[in-house]
């Protein structure tokens, strides 16, 4: 399905998430010609993009008509700083997407005016590889044309769940938000394990990205719960057993995952006040 919106697209940032969205963008077929970047500072991979495809990419574009989607891809204290700037752009139509991280919906309207229709989204790094996940939630102004578009400018980069509560935002952020940290983290154990049972460093290392990349795309295709999973890659008395005898312990490995992903919600409600 080829991606068309209503009016011109502004991207403000086009950083690692924002690059990776436009790219996504782009491969859904969306117009090159409609979509506006205001950045300062681009990086050359980005810079290059706009110049193969012709979109006007400067600190202050130019668009013909009002935005159909302003998309707010900046640091969060950055977004604070810019918003009042896009503020004349918006149109009666436009929808602002914001993917700042920990800027709530009310502490982002404090420099729009009243009526603007404004959506939060979460979306996360395998977005630039088009495996991500994005949970967004849009205040009392969107409409349901400006949350389709939303939606499929978000689904162009993976799976998108909207979401009535935006205090599910913190532990959200919290659980796949952050976890691809936590899973590259896993790869990273299990490569430096490997290593200490006698691999080759770099053995190790292939060994620890393949498990852990396969394991993911099995579960993602899989149908089957992830204890599930589990229990199929388990003989009783096996090696993996053996592992997980020691991995499983006291439930000392899901007690740090909970108060991992606990710390990192505190961490995100704190931004947010």
């Amino acid at each position: 399905m080829t991606l068309r919106l209503a009016g011109p697209l502004l991207l403000v940032g086009a950083g690692k998430m924002g690059g990776a969205l436009l790219e996504g963008w782009l491969k859904q077929g969306l117009d090159p010609a409609t979509v506006f970047i205001q950045d300062p500072v681009l990086s050359e991979t980005m810079a290059a993009i706009a110049a193969e495809c012709g979109i006007v990419a400067n600190d202050a574009p130019e668009l013909p008509e009002p935005p159909a989607v302003i998309l707010i891809a900046v640091k969060p204290d950055v977004a604070a700083k810019l918003l009042p700037e896009v503020d004349p752009m918006i149109g009666e139509e436009t929808v602002v997407l914001s993917i700042a991280a920990g800027r709530t919906l009310e502490s982002l309207s404090h420099y729009l005016p009243e009526s603007v229709a404004l959506v939060r989204a979460m979306p996360n790094t395998p977005a630039s590889v088009g495996q991500g996940i994005t949970v967004a939630i849009g205040n009392a102004n969107v409409t349901a044309e400006q949350k389709r578009e939303c939606d499929e400018l978000l689904s162009a980069v993976g799976e998108v769940v909207w979401v009535e509560d935006e205090a599910l935002l913190d532990p959200v952020t919290a659980v796949s938000g952050s976890g691809p940290a936590y899973v590259f983290l896993i790869a990273e154990c299990l490569e430096e394990a490997g290593i200490a049972a006698g691999l080759p460093q770099d053995l190790a290392e292939q060994l620890a990205r393949a498990t852990v990349s396969g394991a993911g795309e099995l579960l993602r295709r899989s149908d089957l719960q992830p204890a599930e999973l589990r229990k199929n890659v388990t003989s009783p008395k096996g090696t993996t057993a053996a592992a997980l005898d020691v991995l499983m312990s006291k439930g000392e490995m899901q007690d740090l995952f909970v108060r991992a992903v606990a710390a990192a919600a505190k961490r995100s409600r704190e931004l947010s006040s």
